[in-house]
């Protein structure tokens, strides 16, 4: 008997409505090949709702996604619709807030094809995870900031409770990744500990957290040392983990260090909920086109596949998410079927299309 997953689903503004309904094409021909089933449940959320609402995000979809298996939200917000204190809709923050999704899991594979402005050494490979803590730091006071005529604060907070969870899901993962061959074991905590207390107090929970881990390598690094070797070394890193606004700054230049955000996929992940999206925004300029790269968007797909099939002990999942990353790969590396940003001219679904027809010739 087939297992069934809810999977609540959040088109997004600008591209999203565009990148995922070919994902999630690709996501029925998938599960129609295995023993589960994907059943999607789209809903409401976003800035076009706001503006028409004055909700970005309603109390049922909210609801809705608390209850679901797994949540695939596609590129949310607009530059020209805002609060009025002048911040974007940005929903997705709210479900990492309201889900407790504390670890933002940003993946950074340099593959075969991709574009990188780097020039690597021979034989070495940039295979990394970058694990951004995402619902205290300095985006805690989202929205409470304090303003005035003469001087703006924003409140940066750092927890034990919750540090101490995503520093075992960081040296958890390094573990999983060792054990696939995909890593050294080694977990990086970055952070500006020289300078500010709270980044002391981090910096202590990761140590302490550690020595529960003898078999893994636990190193430590400055933020701005850390953005310099993502460029001059990347290859040294494993598994590292940092701040929320850090993080935030260091994924976009893993993305960069991909050749761009359209091949950059991220999930937020908390003890019972995950929410899996592109790294991308909404790129309106280029919306109804039919030009939007897919990958990030079905890159983060996969993603979910791989924590659903982990989570409920379910290895066709695991397979499947497998299977679905290498066809997105061997498209890129065939250099055919790529949009323009990575310097092909396919559209959206004849990108999409590409990756659906590397999948079933492997299988």
């Amino acid at each position: 008997m087939s297992r069934s997953f809810d999977v609540v689903v959040f088109e997004g503004d600008g591209i999203g409505p565009e990148i995922t309904a070919p994902t999630l094409d690709i996501l029925r021909r998938v599960s129609e090949k295995s023993a589960y089933e994907l059943v999607f449940n789209t809903l409401p959320a976003g800035a076009n709702l706001y503006a028409k609402t004055g909700e970005s995000l309603p109390a049922t979809s909210l609801e809705a996604a608390r209850n679901a298996d797994a949540i695939l939200l596609s590129a949310m917000g607009l530059l020209n619709i805002r609060k009025p204190d002048g911040t974007e809709i940005s929903p997705q923050l709210d479900l990492r807030s309201e889900l407790d999704l504390f670890a933002g899991v940003r993946p950074v594979r340099i593959t075969p094809g991709l574009k990188t402005p780097l020039k690597l050494e021979e034989g070495k490979t940039v295979d990394f995870v970058l694990i951004r803590e995402s619902t205290e730091g300095l985006f805690y006071s989202r929205g409470n900031g304090e303003v005035n005529q003469d001087e703006a604060r924003e409140t940066l907070v750092i927890t034990r409770k919750t540090s101490e969870k995503l520093f075992k899901f960081a040296f958890n993962l390094a573990r999983q990744r060792q054990s696939a061959g995909q890593g050294e074991g080694r977990v990086t905590c970055v952070d500006k500990a020289n300078v500010f207390r709270a980044f002391a107090f981090f910096r202590d929970i990761f140590n302490g957290e550690a020595r529960h881990y003898p078999e893994l390598i636990a190193d430590h690094a400055y933020v701005d040392a850390t953005a310099l070797w993502m460029v001059q070394k990347p290859w040294f890193f494993d598994v590292m983990v940092t701040e929320n606004m850090f993080g935030d700054i260091l994924s976009d230049l893993g993305a960069g260090l991909m050749g761009g955000l359209g091949v950059a996929p991220s999930a937020d992940i908390g003890e019972n909920h995950a929410v899996f999206q592109p790294c991308h925004g909404s790129v309106p300029d280029i919306a109804g086109l039919g030009i939007a790269n897919p990958f990030a968007m079905i890159l983060s797909a996969t993603m979910m596949l791989d924590w659903l099939g982990i989570r409920h002990e379910q290895p066709e999942l695991v397979r499947d998410g497998g299977l679905l990353r290498d066809a997105v790969d061997r498209v890129i590396a065939s250099g055919r079927s790529t949009t323009r940003d990575l310097g092909g001219s396919s559209t959206t679904a004849d990108a999409a299309a590409a990756v659906l027809q590397a999948f079933e010739g492997a299988i």
